[in-house]
């Protein structure tokens, strides 16, 4: 059946909401495209006249999608090469959806997402739709086809699960950026003291190469662990400089949220180095290197130029 003006433009006013409900649920901006194409193409095929509430019903769909995506994450996850993150989305970026609570933008942080991996599909989407949405137990119920009651119960043990002691630092372009610079200027000062000082005794360093570029396979935990591991990571070598395709240029940006390094080469965009930063310093520090997990925001990047780089040559 053809899709009228209205019913296209129906989907198209959806679109956003949809596209910012996938990315939280399933932590890839890739794939959350994919995920709304697919409900699109559903939507294209219904009956579309015995729709009573379509926002509803496109919901319900795309959640369904997003689950049975959960499912096999799961499985696939087991045979990824070294440590998986999300993929990071740059401020302004309307995959990133609502960030008008305090909720609703801890939704989108890096460290939120990874911690979401935790929980279980159906424990995810209950907590996303509750915390980032503001949907009722009684919708949510309604989408999961759970009775209201369940959902309470599954909204709790997510909770549970994902509760933190410490809070985020909220950052805006300005804040980002002199937290970066204070990063940088540490990781490029060839000592480790300097770092050791920004980061929590307890803070976590984890990288994503995802097999297709070089990137340590487990987390490094421990200030003084991870500033070593920082130090010679921010040591220019001939090899470094040829994955980028010559000298890189490094930024402060926000990414999820917050404070992050980007590190532009001749090409493309080739690392992001997202900072969890809390008012006890620095408590995790997420390094996503896999190109499939870059594109977007290589494009986004490049689009919105030109920048003010922190370093116009490493």
């Amino acid at each position: 059946m053809l899709l009228s003006t209205h019913e296209a433009d129906l989907f198209e006013a959806c679109r956003g909401r949809l596209e910012a409900i996938a990315y939280r649920l399933l932590g890839s901006a890739g794939d959350a495209e994919d995920a709304v194409q697919d409900t699109f193409l559903r939507w294209h095929a219904a009956d579309r006249e015995r729709i009573e509430t379509p926002e509803a019903w496109l919901t319900k769909v795309l959640t369904n999608i997003c689950l049975n995506q959960l499912t096999s994450a799961r499985a696939k996850r087991e045979t990824y090469v070294g440590q998986w993150l999300p993929e990071p989305v740059l401020a302004g970026d309307p995959m990133l959806g609502p960030a008008d609570t305090v909720e609703q933008r801890e939704s989108i942080s890096i460290a939120m997402l990874t911690v979401m991996e935790r929980l279980s599909p159906n424990e995810r989407v209950v907590y996303v739709l509750r915390e980032a949405f503001g949907y009722s137990h009684r919708e949510i119920a309604e989408i999961l086809d759970l009775t209201e009651s369940n959902c309470q119960q599954i909204y709790r043990r997510a909770k549970q699960h994902v509760t933190t002691d410490r809070s985020r630092t909220e950052v805006d372009a300005v804040a980002a950026r002199k937290i970066v610079e204070e990063f940088l200027a540490a990781a490029l000062s060839g000592d480790t003291e300097p770092l050791i000082r920004l980061l929590t005794d307890d803070a976590v360093s984890i990288a994503d190469g995802g097999g297709r570029m070089h990137a340590r396979k487990t987390p490094i935990v421990g200030a003084l662990d991870i500033a070593r591991y920082l130090r010679g990571l921010f040591r220019p070598t001939d090899a470094k400089r040829a994955i980028a395709g010559g000298n890189a240029a490094l930024y402060a940006v926000v990414v999820n949220g917050g404070p992050a390094l980007l590190i532009q080469g001749a090409e493309r965009v080739y690392g992001i180095i997202c900072l969890d930063a809390t008012p006890d310093g620095v408590t995790a520090i997420h390094l996503q290197v896999n190109p499939d997990k870059l594109e977007r925001i290589t494009r986004r990047w490049a689009a919105a130029g030109p920048h003010r780089p922190l370093v116009e040559s490493w």
